[in-house]
């Protein structure tokens, strides 16, 4: 590692309306290092990154490129200072050539037109540098996302990157693409560029990072030697849960009298999402899902639902295999799903409460088979009374309710239609404490009347508080299912995360 950093951002504040987003934040990267950028949703991560490449700029803080002071107005102006971003989604032209793509819009000109030859003379001597040997000529699409992803490397090199930024670049790569993309990183380390890895997998981060620097909630928390932080540590210091600080748990709330199996996951995953799964959901029973946000908590909830289609197992209701290849046929087998971005996924915000509530009952029934608008005005005042919907007004906007109001709005839509299975995937994020706990205490309730839940939540504390068993999942993988028998901590749901298996 060099003795001064390549880059170096201080006091970095960034703010959006309700939003601290990023809070004195300092940042350094050096020449021929790879460094992880690490946290949990919400920890500023991207918006640093914006920040460092002009598409946000700071309220406060310094930006210091080279030793110099720097401000960033725009990406334009990050290429032109040395630093390149590749984005999970790879921003090339699959319709153009492996060449092309490289020098799109810097075209070598013989005699006022594209010398082509040296094009393509030029891309294959750039990919010989990085150990690729690819068709030049041949269409970008017609390459794997792994490859367009490393075209879209080396078109970052050669613009003269000093420090490259790659985001979430493995997201959707398989072993043996990742492990030809972290060949090319060591090569450019050793080239002494500055690679900036973002990425929610501990496995990768630990294979290929020199340091790491871990966010929390908009904040600094460190900046470490990756050999000197042990797995552990750094979920503990992502999710805040540090050892010393942990709180009594209350009282093991959940009883243990699960009724009959409603559901079980054989082997279902879907490629690029989650492995496959085994899986029993009971009558009465609270499942809590645990695992860092990219570990497949979401994906998990999607196969159960219908909303992405599995590709691998089959889940059997009765002993017998069912179809979940849609919603609509989840929601006939009685499971109901309330997503984690309740107003992208969930809610219609520019509907009423009570038009919300309805929904799901009315879509089960067909359009040809309105309910009575008393029927309606009896449900929609029953649920809005049973979950303390405030204001208590069915014709309100549901966009102008609190979050804990716009998710207990969600709820009762689900609830109206008497499921077997619901699925709750972060029900309380962004809540306050009041409406985190009543909704806490409906799980409890709706699994003592006979119901099973699916309960995901980065909260180790909720998830322990109304859990009959936690599934503990870690790169896209289940690798624990541990009871809740009064004795699980989040320590030992940490440890599972950080060691990729139960404690023996």
């Amino acid at each position: 590692m060099a003795a001064a950093p390549v880059l170096e951002m201080n006091g970095v504040s960034k703010g959006f309306p309700g939003v601290q987003a990023l809070d004195d934040v300092a940042f350094r990267l050096f020449p021929g290092e790879v460094h992880a950028l690490m946290g949990e949703n919400g920890a500023g991560k991207s918006t640093l990154i914006k920040v460092l490449t002009g598409v946000h700029e700071a309220d406060a803080g310094t930006v210091v490129i080279d030793g110099a002071a720097t401000r960033v107005r725009g990406p334009l102006q990050a290429q032109r200072l040395g630093i390149s971003t590749v984005y999970q989604e790879v921003n090339l032209c699959p319709n153009l050539s492996v060449a092309e793509n490289i020098f799109i819009g810097r075209e070598p000109r013989r005699f006022g037109r594209i010398d082509w030859a040296r094009i393509n003379r030029s891309a294959r001597e750039l990919l010989a540098r990085l150990d690729l040997d690819l068709d030049v000529t041949a269409q970008l699409g017609s390459y794997s996302l792994a490859v367009q992803q490393l075209v879209a490397i080396v078109r970052a090199v050669d613009l003269q990157a000093k420090v490259l930024i790659l985001d979430e670049p493995t997201s959707s790569l398989d072993r043996g693409e990742v492990a030809q993309l972290f060949a090319v990183m060591r090569r450019l380390r050793e080239d002494g560029v500055a690679i900036l890895f973002v990425s929610h997998f501990l496995e990768q981060v630990y294979e290929v990072c020199d340091r790491v620097t871990v966010l929390r909630n908009g904040r600094l928390v460190g900046e470490y030697p990756i050999d000197e932080l042990d797995r552990f540590d750094l979920v503990a210091k992502m999710t805040g849960q540090e050892l010393a600080a942990l709180e009594e748990l209350e009282e093991a709330s959940p009883d243990t009298g699960k009724g009959e199996l409603l559901f079980r996951l054989d082997g279902v995953g879907r490629a690029g999402a989650i492995a496959p799964v085994r899986l029993d959901l009971h009558a009465g029973e609270v499942v809590g899902i645990a695992g860092l946000l990219g570990s497949g908590r979401s994906e998990l909830a999607r196969l159960i639902f219908g909303a992405d289609t599995a590709d691998s197992g089959h889940i059997q209701a009765g002993g017998e295999p069912v179809a979940m290849k849609s919603p609509r046929a989840a929601i006939d087998r009685g499971v109901a799903f309330c997503p984690e971005d309740r107003k992208g996924d969930g809610l219609v915000m520019d509907l009423t409460v009570a038009e919300n509530i309805v929904l799901a009952l009315q879509a089960a029934r067909g359009w040809t088979r309105p309910l009575g608008q008393r029927k309606r005005d009896e449900l929609v005042d029953r649920y809005i009374k049973t979950l303390r919907i405030h204001p208590p007004h069915p014709d309100a906007l549901v966009r102008n309710l609190s979050g804990g109001n716009q998710q207990k709005v969600l709820l009762a839509r689900w609830l109206i239609t008497r499921p077997k299975l619901l699925i709750l995937d972060e029900p309380t994020r962004g809540i306050d404490i009041g409406a985190k706990t009543e909704i806490q205490k409906l799980v409890v309730s709706l699994a003592g009347d006979g119901m099973g839940v699916v309960f995901i939540s980065a909260e180790l504390e909720e998830v322990l508080r109304i859990s009959h068993k936690v599934e503990v999942l870690r790169d896209r993988r289940l690798v624990a299912e541990l009871d809740n028998d009064g004795t699980l901590t989040p320590e030992r749901i940490l440890r599972t995360i950080a060691n990729g298996a139960a404690d023996s």
